[in-house]
C-alpha cells in the first residue's frame, strides 16, 4: 500500500481529515449496463434528494469548499469533483458514460458526496503520496482540461510532481484502458458517508465490476 502524508498548513485547517486508500490489480473496461444502472440510480436519488442551491451544502463537499477557501481558492470557480457531477445531475446534463474505474469512482462520489482521486497506481511515481497545497509554479495539466490553476488547493504530489486535487486528476496518472493497478484514494475532509462504509463499497464495486484482485484498504488518519 503507498504511503501517505499531509501537509501541517492542511492539517491547520482540517486536523480531523482522513483518507480512505484503497488499491488493486484491475482490469478496465467500457461500463457494463448493470454498472451504468447503478449510476442512474444513484443519479435519480441525488435529483429527489437536492436543489441544486443545496449540493454546496451536503457535509463532505461543504468541507471541501471551507479547505479551499481557507486555502485561498474560490470554490465556486474551481469546483470541487463531486460538486461538480451533482450539479450536473441537478441540472439534467447527465454525466458521461466512460469506463468502469472511472464509473465506480463516480458512483462512490455521487453517493457519498467525497472528491476521489482516482490514480493509476503503475504510473505514480515513488512509494509516497504527499498532500500539500498547491503553488503559481506548478504544471497541471487536468483531465479533459487543459492546464489548470492549481494554487491554493490541495494537492496529491508523488516524487515527480502533483498529481491529483478535489477538482480534477492530472492526466498523467489518470486511468485508461491499460491501467492494471489501481490507487483509488476517497478525501473525506469533513464526515458524509462512513468513510470505512465508502471504502469497504469501493473495494466490493471494484470486485464486482473490474474483476479486481490483491485488494488492499486501509485509513490514513493522521491523528492516530
Amino acid at each position: 500500500m503507498i504511503q501517505v502524508k499531509i501537509d501541517p498548513r492542511i492539517l491547520e485547517t482540517c486536523p480531523d481529515c482522513r483518507i480512505g486508500l484503497i488499491r488493486a490489480t484491475v482490469v478496465n473496461q467500457p461500463t457494463c449496463d448493470e454498472l451504468w444502472g447503478e449510476i442512474e440510480a444513484a443519479a435519480n436519488g441525488i435529483r429527489q434528494r437536492y436543489q441544486l442551491l443545496e449540493i454546496n451544502q451536503r457535509p463532505a463537499i461543504a468541507g471541501t469548499r471551507r479547505l479551499y477557501k481557507a486555502l485561498g481558492k474560490d470554490p465556486s470557480r474551481y469546483r470541487v469533483a463531486s460538486e461538480a457531477l451533482c450539479r450536473r445531475i441537478i441540472k439534467g446534463l447527465g454525466i458521461y458514460r466512460l469506463t468502469t474505474l472511472i464509473d465506480v469512482v463516480n458512483l462512490v462520489s455521487i453517493e457519498s458526496g467525497y472528491a476521489i482521486s482516482g490514480l493509476d497506481g503503475d504510473r505514480i511515481k515513488g512509494d509516497t503520496l504527499t498532500m500539500s497545497v498547491g503553488t503559481a509554479q506548478d504544471i497541471y495539466n487536468g483531465i479533459g482540461r487543459g492546464l489548470l490553476n492549481i494554487e491554493g488547493m490541495p494537492v496529491y504530489r508523488d516524487a515527480e510532481g502533483p498529481i491529483a486535487t478535489p477538482t480534477s486528476d492530472e492526466e498523467r496518472t489518470k486511468f485508461t484502458e491499460q491501467t492494471v493497478t489501481a490507487q483509488i484514494n476517497i478525501n473525506a475532509f469533513a464526515p458524509e458517508m462512513s468513510l470505512e462504509e465508502a471504502v469497504n463499497w469501493m473495494a466490493e464495486l471494484l470486485k464486482k465490476y473490474a474483476h479486481a484482485t490483491d485488494v488492499e484498504t486501509s485509513i490514513y488518519d493522521p491523528n492516530k
